[in-house]
């Protein structure tokens, strides 16, 4: 294998939430970066402050280019110009309301910009890729804790998206062995970089847990919407695996050095989570420690199709790609509170 010094990885999405947190490993470890991303749903202030995070020396490795995957051309002439080595894939829309509002847009978006990627890639010789799916495509689990092997199923436009290029992926490598691809399934991401320089900073309403307890925290909100309290659970509340995102951004170097190092891989799923499941009352009362703030909360009815508990099995991803996460609930509201003092607003000052 040759050394990351000497590799480029393109990081489609890279601007997001994770990609920012991923491209700092990335850079740490030594490989050259080149982000692409339309910052639809990000700010080039995001790709600025990677940059001020890693220094100048490691800064020149980092190459970004605002370009969308649906324009074919545009991928065209990217990998024209650049020898890549493996594609991070994190590009794509993910909000599941708007998703159930417009499921053509998060097909043409989704699905579409990565039949592209794939089209290019082959073009190109460029046969490995590290692929963001997401835990949704265990849809209402029969059991728990989810393992690689369980049924799959999709609730909604955005979870179909993923199942999909699931699929799609696996087509691919089997048409072309050639072909080495990881999917990796993430549980629900939270925290931020200890620097609280880069952290989740979503437009609008959010609608994951932790930015809105977030922006409740911060004044932003007037108080955090509980979805049901009357599950089957400890305390009634939803219970998820909620994974550090630095914690999540190793699982993709882990997945990386693994797709570059390993022959025969084929097409394989890994979830990426902590194998514990924290309701959403176990984690306000996290947060309230970690900040000091009173969280106001509200009790709404359950949202149609919520699971009242969905974890992770992550026995897989501890013994072949030797990656395992090291942060609790603590660390996760420590530093997302970290970020959000320092960030009230996000990257942009008050909108």
């Amino acid at each position: 294998m040759a050394s990351s010094f000497d590799q480029t990885i393109l990081v489609t999405g890279g601007a997001g939430f994770i990609g920012t947190h991923t491209v700092v490993q990335l850079l740490g470890a030594g490989f050259n970066v080149c982000v692409v991303d339309n910052l639809q749903n990000s700010v080039i202030e995001a790709v600025d402050r990677v940059r001020e995070l890693v220094g100048p020396m490691l800064s020149c490795k980092l190459d970004f280019r605002q370009l969308d995957l649906r324009n074919k051309a545009e991928l065209e002439k990217l990998f024209a110009k650049n020898k890549f080595d493996a594609v991070i894939h994190f590009a794509g829309l993910k909000a599941v309301g708007e998703s159930v509002a417009k499921p053509q847009l998060y097909y043409e978006n989704n699905v579409v910009g990565t039949l592209n990627l794939y089209d290019v890639m082959t073009r190109y010789n460029c046969k490995r890729m590290v692929f963001s799916s997401s835990a949704t495509v265990y849809g209402q689990p029969e059991q728990v804790p989810c393992d690689e092997n369980s049924t799959l199923m999709a609730t909604n436009p955005y979870g179909r998206t993923k199942l999909i290029l699931e699929d799609v992926a696996r087509d691919v490598q089997r048409a072309d062995p050639e072909w080495r691809i990881i999917l990796l399934r993430y549980f629900n991401p939270v925290g931020a970089h200890s620097s609280g320089r880069i952290g989740e900073d979503p437009k609008g309403i959010p609608n994951n847990l932790m930015p809105f307890i977030q922006q409740v925290a911060v004044g932003r909100l007037p108080e955090l919407n509980v979805l049901g309290d009357n599950y089957p659970t400890k305390d009634g509340s939803g219970v998820r695996d909620y994974i550090h995102v630095m914690d999540l951004a190793d699982g993709h170097i882990a997945a990386l050095k693994k797709l570059l190092s390993t022959k025969e891989i084929g097409c394989v799923a890994y979830n990426l989570g902590t194998g514990q499941g924290t309701s959403v009352f176990e984690m306000v009362a996290a947060f309230e420690e970690a900040s000091g703030k009173k969280i106001k909360l509200k009790i709404c009815p359950r949202r149609p199709g919520d699971s009242s508990a969905v974890y992770a099995a992550t026995e897989k991803a501890e013994k072949e790609l030797k990656w395992k996460a090291k942060y609790g609930i603590e660390e996760m509201c420590r530093d997302q509170w970290n970020w959000a003092r320092q960030n009230p607003w996000g990257y942009k000052s008050k909108r």
